[in-house]
């Protein structure tokens, strides 16, 4: 997977963030939030997987239209497409886990699969998937579409890790905090593809997100600490929204 590219160009034209430690920070916040806002409309609202997928997705197709729209990098409008995918993303799996009746590991291993074409047609069509290269309509197409696979994955993952392998929650949280650790280990002290370790990244930030949003909002006899599904929301999108506003958002630099 190519990560060649001129650096200054895409600062110019990306309107993706640069991959810094707040970046990372603010996604997995993003995907806890998508956890418990995904699960406050289809649990706490009673509204069912199948509505709160479609109330979502058109939350997602408004926002990625006009982050699409856009002519450079806006931090609100980018971090609310990547929030959401992560709700979408929750209740999507859910749907497909669950209502589809096929289970935790069948829905993992179906949308993995979805996540690989994806990356496949893209680097089909573009010959990267680095986001470094995202300065067009077409790489930016792919990225989302590629997110949203990924955020919906990560959901399926995280049921899997906490509930099928006994886990629990706070277990199911440690092993994807350990993936992430891993990760961490091999950008810092191996030439292996910084691409392939942003998405591998990408990926498990969202099972951590998810195992620690069920942590917060699940009962207690399930595991979990059973939060306000709309209170633990509210705080985890002013933190986002805090974080956004004081760390430096800019486009660019993405290695």
């Amino acid at each position: 997977m190519d990560l060649t590219y001129d650096a200054a160009t895409a600062g110019r034209l990306a309107k993706v963030p640069a991959v810094t430690l707040g970046f990372w920070i603010i996604k997995i916040l993003a995907t806890t939030l998508g956890e418990t806002g995904g699960d406050a409309v289809t649990m706490s609202m009673d509204l069912g997987y199948l509505v709160g997928t479609a109330i979502f997705a058109v939350i997602f197709a408004i926002a990625v239209a006009a982050q699409m729209a856009a002519k450079r990098f806006h931090p609100f409008l980018y971090w609310t497409v990547i929030i959401a995918t992560t709700t979408v993303g929750t209740t999507l799996a859910d749907f497909v886990d669950r209502s589809l009746g096929i289970g935790y590991l069948g829905g993992s291993s179906l949308l993995a699969a979805l996540l690989v074409v994806s990356l496949a047609a893209w680097y089909r069509t573009m010959g990267t998937v680095s986001i470094a290269s995202i300065d067009n309509k077409v790489a930016e197409t792919f990225y989302w579409v590629t997110i949203l696979f990924s955020q919906t994955l990560g959901t399926a993952l995280g049921d899997w890790m906490a509930d099928s392998t006994g886990l629990g929650y706070g277990g199911g949280a440690l092993v994807f905090a350990a993936g992430i650790a891993i990760v961490a280990a091999a950008y810092l002290w191996t030439s292996i593809s910084r691409t392939l370790l942003f998405w591998i990244a990408f990926v498990l930030t969202r099972p951590l997100g998810a195992t620690v949003g069920d942590f917060l909002d699940k009962p207690i006899d399930h595991g979990g600490l059973a939060l306000s599904r709309y209170t633990a929301s509210i705080a985890l999108a002013a933190a986002i929204a805090a974080l956004v506003f004081v760390l430096p958002q800019r486009a660019g630099d993405h290695a």
